[in-house]
């Protein structure tokens, strides 16, 4: 079916109706898609016309990390869009600094048109994260979303029906899988530094509560309502992510089960108890979501992994970012690195600062090493890794080649959000994983970080 065919039988059908028009009917179990979106190439874009829906932190940010690649030729922001008049004009002003004015939005439906855009970059609250991006597909554009891409299963199988059935890309913008140490660590994995990898333990643990109770920061508290109403890991991908890449997750291993608890809650009710504001007061009692979430997920090859989230509890940012293999172990924040001997009675160290700049040195990866100098002009991008992001998204569709992560990835690490809130309200009960790769996740191939673009 040619594009322009399929986008009008797609609004005449609606998606369910034209799935089935196309044969994709599925048997019990196993969920009907194809696959196809996999390692999709699309049409070269040598300069890609970019709308930017939400211009919150989030997405003023990425609009700095566009600046280099617009001033190269490689992209122009050709629209911005907010429902707040005052952060559209304000974003207008910032990118006017850097190529000519783009179009002023406040409705979204507008700037996911062709006529508008080859991307939308959509850094809006949660909610708004797949109905955006299934419509930016619908219409023929690629689609780039902030994390979570999707929270519910319902819409994380929308999104990858729409992808294949449109050949249109979506990612889940996960930036930290872009960061020199796990860059880093990707590198020594692949080179057999930690031998056979067996477990992994990673998180989300950041004090978000005097954000959530902020009415500016998240416009409306959008964030601290989500805690109101669920109980589970409601953001996953900033820990997952990373180790689905050093696990070869849809790249020939894949998450098949899971567990998960919550913790009681405590941390964000007497935060919202002690406020001067009668409106939150009246929301402590109301918090639904565990101070620590706790999810425990099997892979097929018989790998574990331990997730946690945990954004009530005053305590320091961390990730964890442990890896554990037959070879070499290494904890994150610090990082600490320990490379096996063997069997041995002397106590185990790690390696002191000498040795492990060593090893930083020897491992470090090509992509962070050859962007190193453009990414710390950028350093208010979360040290360098937004920009390295960005630019991989972009130069890729200037090449038409694959992107880095597909939809299967943004959607799986998002998925498991989702089953951990129905663990979690069965009481600890496993889970499974849905396949939605139509199995293709047993195909070895190498991350698209490391292609040069």
């Amino acid at each position: 079916m040619r594009r322009k065919d399929f986008l009008r039988a797609g609004g005449a059908l609606g998606l369910g109706g034209l799935l089935n028009a196309c044969g994709m009917k599925s048997a019990p179990g196993v969920l009907p898609v194809d696959g196809s979106a996999f390692d999709l190439a699309c049409e070269a874009l040598p300069k890609v016309r970019v709308a930017v829906i939400g211009l919150g932190n989030r997405g003023s940010g990425l609009i700095d990390m566009l600046q280099w690649l617009v001033t190269q030729g490689h992209a122009e922001i050709t629209a911005v869009c907010d429902i707040n008049p005052a952060k559209v004009e304000r974003a207008v002003e910032q990118v006017a600094a850097f190529q000519k004015a783009p179009a002023a939005m406040t409705d979204w439906e507008e700037a996911v048109r062709v006529e508008v855009a080859d991307l939308a970059l959509i850094c809006t609250p949660w909610e708004w994260h797949t109905p955006m991006a299934l419509q930016a597909m619908r219409n023929g554009l690629h689609a780039a979303s902030e994390v979570p891409i999707a929270y519910t299963l319902d819409d994380a199988l929308a999104l990858v029906q729409t992808a294949e059935a449109t050949q249109r890309h979506c990612i889940m913008l996960e930036n930290c899988c872009y960061n020199g140490e796990e860059l880093g660590l990707l590198k020594m994995i692949e080179e057999g530094v930690f031998g056979t990898l067996t477990h992994a333990e990673c998180a989300y643990l950041h004090d978000l509560r005097a954000l959530m109770l902020d009415p500016t920061y998240y416009e409306d508290r959008w964030r601290l309502k989500h805690h109101l109403q669920r109980d589970g890991n409601l953001y996953t991908t900033h820990g997952l992510g990373p180790v689905c890449m050093y696990f070869d997750i849809l790249r020939g291993d894949t998450l098949t089960h899971l567990v998960s608890m919550s913790s009681r809650e405590a941390a964000l009710s007497e935060a919202l108890a002690a406020s001067a504001e009668p409106g939150l007061q009246a929301m402590a009692s109301a918090v639904k979501c565990g101070d620590v979430n706790t999810t425990l997920i099997g892979t097929a090859s018989g790998k574990s992994i331990m997730l946690q989230f945990d954004t009530h509890v005053g305590r320091p940012y961390n990730r964890l970012n442990k890896v554990i293999g037959s070879k070499a172990v290494h904890y994150g924040y610090p990082s600490r690195l320990y490379v096996d001997h063997g069997p041995t009675w002397d106590w185990h160290g790690w390696l002191d600062e000498g040795a492990s700049a060593e090893m930083r040195d020897r491992y470090a990866h090509p992509l962070w090493t050859r962007l190193q100098a453009l990414a710390a002009e950028h350093e208010q991008g979360h040290g360098g890794m937004d920009f390295v992001m960005m630019y991989q998204l972009i130069r890729c569709l200037n090449e038409g080649v694959a992107l880095d992560l597909n939809v299967y990835d943004g959607v799986l690490w998002s998925a498991v959000g989702a089953l951990s809130e129905q663990s979690v309200a069965a009481g600890s009960a496993r889970v499974e994983v849905p396949d939605y790769t139509a199995g293709r996740w047993r195909e070895a191939r190498r991350h698209g970080v490391n292609r040069k673009v």
